[in-house]
């Protein structure tokens, strides 16, 4: 079992190091061949439209539809959520468009605004510390779509069967368990 970790922008090491501490073998993902050895995905946190447009620009798009659609796992966090989305407010067209849920870009504020917080997660045990960064926010979800936390009554992670998104950043802090969920829905 290896997961990747999408190498276009954002924390990728971070992500890295999560998923090893996790217990599985993770990868910088460069090149959509690299797809066909991985048995799930992490997209990061970075600016989502630069995100979209390097996808696109190296053909990772119709990829990573294909590499869902075979039911491999992707987890989406911040940026990483918004290229997940079905709907994104405020833009005609979503990147991926894989997981039915509406999204606000940058709905926490501004990087000052920027937050640590401790966040109760269906399926994990004690609170999780969650970093969040111009974080986006899930506004809606479809059926079918699992809403896993709440922050202020705003959702800010969720499921969708193989589809995993978080508004904030796990990686960016020593707990490593969101990412331990994630290893657990890819093995399963």
């Amino acid at each position: 079992m290896k997961i990747g970790v999408l190498s276009l922008q954002g924390a990728v090491a971070e992500h890295i190091r999560s998923v090893e501490r996790a217990g599985a073998e993770c990868i910088a993902v460069k090149k959509i061949e690299q797809l066909n050895e991985l048995s799930g995905l992490i997209i990061p946190g970075g600016e989502s439209t630069t995100i979209g447009k390097l996808m696109r620009k190296y053909d990772f798009i119709e990829a990573i539809r294909q590499f869902s659609n075979q039911g491999k796992p992707v987890f989406g966090t911040c940026a990483g959520l918004i290229v997940l989305a079905k709907t994104i407010q405020g833009q005609e067209e979503a990147h991926l468009g894989l997981m039915d849920i509406t999204v606000s870009r940058n709905a926490f504020g501004r990087q000052r605004e920027s937050f640590e917080t401790d966040l109760n997660i269906k399926g994990i045990e004690e609170p999780v510390r969650a970093v969040f960064i111009r974080a986006p926010l899930i506004q809606s979800v479809g059926t079918g779509v699992d809403v896993l936390s709440e922050y202020n009554g705003e959702i800010v992670a969720a499921r969708q069967g193989h589809l995993l998104a978080s508004s904030f950043h796990p990686e960016l802090t020593d707990d490593y368990r969101l990412h331990q969920y994630f290893v657990d829905m890819v093995r399963e």
